[in-house]
Parts: C-alpha cells; structure tokens; sequence
C-alpha cells in the first residue's frame, strides 16, 4: 500500500547521499563507521548530522531522503532522529550514483511527480551557509522553470588535482549565459587532472570544481535516464508499483543489484545538452582527504594539524597528527606526513603520496 498520497503541486526535495565508505580518510573511516557518520571536525556532531540540519534550511525533514547501503540504516537513524524511518533508501549493493539517483527519483516520483529535487553529497564542510541556502534556492527555481540539470560549481582557489572541473560555456551575453546572473551553460565536464592542466584550468578562469551537487526535476532526470541510460531504468521499472510501498525494499533488493555500476556523472551529465552550472562562492571543501582535512583545520606554528589531547610535537612541521588513543604520542623530525592512530590501524604515510590510500585500503580489504 502506498504510504503516501501523490499531489499535483510542485515541491522542494533534497536526497543526501550517505552510502560512501570515504576509504581515503583510512583508519578513522571504515567500513563499519564511514567517515560521514564521524565527527571529523571534533565540533561535536557527525558529518552527516550537520548537513542534515543545512538541509533543513531548505526543506522540512519529511522532505529529505537519506540514501544509504542498507548496513548503515541504523547508523542513520541513530544520527537523525527526527528522520522518518521511511526515509532512508537503503541500497543492496554499492553501484555508484548513477542507479543511485535513479532509484531517489522513482521513489520521489512515488509521492510527488511534479516535484524537485536536490542531489547532495552527506560529507562535505559549507561555511558561508547563508550563501549556500541562496545559491541551491536559485537552483531549485531554474531547474523547475527551464528543465534543466542544474549543478553548483565552486569557484576554484587553487589547482587541485583532486577535484573533477566543470568547463563554462558562457560566450553568450544575456540569459542563462551571462555569469553576471548566476547561471552558466556547462560545456564539458573535465576529470581529475594533472598539475600542470589544472593550473591551465584555474589561470583561465572558465573552470569550476564539480563539487558533485545537482538539482533537477523528477521529470527532467527520469527523461535524462531514459535517453541516455535506459537499461538502469528498465531494471529498476519491472515493477515501477513498488516504489513508495511496503514491497519497495523487498522489490529494491531484488533488482538493485542487476542495475550498471556507473557514476550520474558519466550516465546522464556528460551525454545531457541541458546541463547548467550556478557558480558558488560557499566556503566548500569536500573533506575527500587527509590533506584537504589539514587544510581547513587551524594549524600551530609549524602549519601542523594535531587532533588528540596526549599527543606532543617536537620539530615536526606540515603535518597532520590524529590520535584517539588514551597512550602519549610523541613525534619528532616529522615534515610533510599524514599520522593516524586508530585503536585496530595505524596509519604513517607521505602528504604527497595521499591518493594512494584508497587502493591501499582496497589491497588489505
């Protein structure tokens, strides 16, 4: 039975996406305790507790989704309270945000087809919250009124080789292609790059980083699927009847995992001609890594990050020093070095070799 009626009116949904095992944030993030369910930051609450309440701003909380594998639907409930249990999409299997979003729309459409929606990582720091609830406003608005795919790009600060880059197509003056306004046509998407290309990217001054935030209408996104990638829809709508009722779990276990394992990036934006950037000065960091951990954290005079209160330092200097353990840690010499000390994992690797720590993690897994 349904457990929710449909309407005929317009309206605001943010989905989070909280089903990462964020293992470049390795030992502290694993996969019984991703880093979104961390308190990362030590202010006191989880990752994902902060952005559900950024989300609040926005959107009621019988009105945001939390898309999650099914091993971490506890964990979600445990952080989010106030969540209608009903709420949490649970995931089978890990097959990327491609089949992931697809799935968030056929449930969405379930309860409202006129409605809209927001895709959101569960992970990342915003500190100009004020600018960031203006800018997904917006895009909420221009994805309703153009039927557009509208994403937040970031203005970039530096040439980081960890981000993907959204190329603008703003030659146009006026409308959607006058920067002036907020909205840019995207002409491509660019992968991670190398140094030299994303220093290019930064000094021409055409590139946002694609901080992997997307709006669009249910309609819009079911459309995009349809065109370009049919065969996740046709899984997922052997029995589209499910979605919203008591059967959609069962339903969801059974076909989730027949659907491709591919990123929303590469099966819809990439091959879509509608696609919008809204440039977004926000105060973001993705928190993807150790590094960009260091960076956002104060640092002592040595530009050392240290988390741990028994934790003493001689001489070491662009460090990041994280230790939970109630043991004395002291370090001497170190320079340019990632330590962790979890209670089951040790983690002593080189700042510059960071990237490496997700297939690392893979090897011992």
């Amino acid at each position: 039975m349904k457990t929710n009626q449909l309407t005929n009116q317009s309206a605001n949904y943010i989905a989070i996406m909280a089903g990462g095992i964020g293992s470049r944030f390795w030992p502290a993030s694993t996969v019984d305790r991703p880093k979104q369910f961390l308190d990362i930051l030590g202010i006191g609450e989880s990752l994902i507790r902060t952005t559900f309440k950024r989300c609040l701003k926005l959107v009621p909380a019988e009105r945001i989704l939390i898309v999650t594998n099914k091993r971490y639907k506890a964990l979600v409930l445990e952080h989010l309270p106030e969540l209608p249990e009903r709420n949490v999409l649970c995931e089978p299997s890990m097959n990327n945000t491609g089949p992931c979003v697809a799935y968030t729309a056929l449930r969405i459409q379930s309860e409202n087809p006129k409605a809209v929606f927001a895709v959101l990582p569960s992970d990342h720091v915003i500190l100009k919250e004020e600018a960031y609830v203006s800018k997904l406003a917006q895009a909420f608005e221009f994805a309703e009124s153009r039927g557009a795919i509208v994403t937040l790009g970031i203005t970039p600060t530096r040439p980081d080789t960890g981000y993907g880059y959204i190329e603008l197509d703003c030659q146009c003056e006026g409308g959607e292609n006058d920067p002036s306004v907020g909205v840019c046509k995207v002409a491509s998407f660019r992968e991670k790059p190398d140094t030299q290309t994303a220093e290019e990217y930064v000094s021409s001054g055409n590139y946002l980083w694609n901080a992997g935030m997307f709006v669009w209408s249910v309609d819009t996104i079911l459309k995009a699927f349809k065109t370009n990638a049919p065969d996740i829809l046709n899984v997922l709508c052997q029995n589209k009847s499910a979605f919203g009722t008591d059967d959609e779990q069962n339903y969801i276990d059974k076909v989730y995992p027949k659907t491709e394992n591919i990123s929303v990036d590469y099966a819809i934006l990439e091959r879509s001609d509608n696609v919008f950037t809204i440039p977004s000065d926000i105060g973001w960091s993705d928190l993807g890594t150790w590094n960009s951990l260091h960076d956002y954290l104060d640092k002592d005079d040595n530009h050392t990050v240290t988390l741990g209160e028994q934790t003493h330092l001689i001489d070491t200097k662009n460090s990041i020093i994280r230790s939970d353990s109630k043991k004395v840690v002291v370090i001497k010499g170190l320079e340019d070095y990632i330590v962790v000390d979890e209670e089951n994992a040790l983690l002593i690797y080189p700042k510059k070799d960071e990237q490496e720590i997700k297939q690392v993690v893979k090897s011992l897994l």
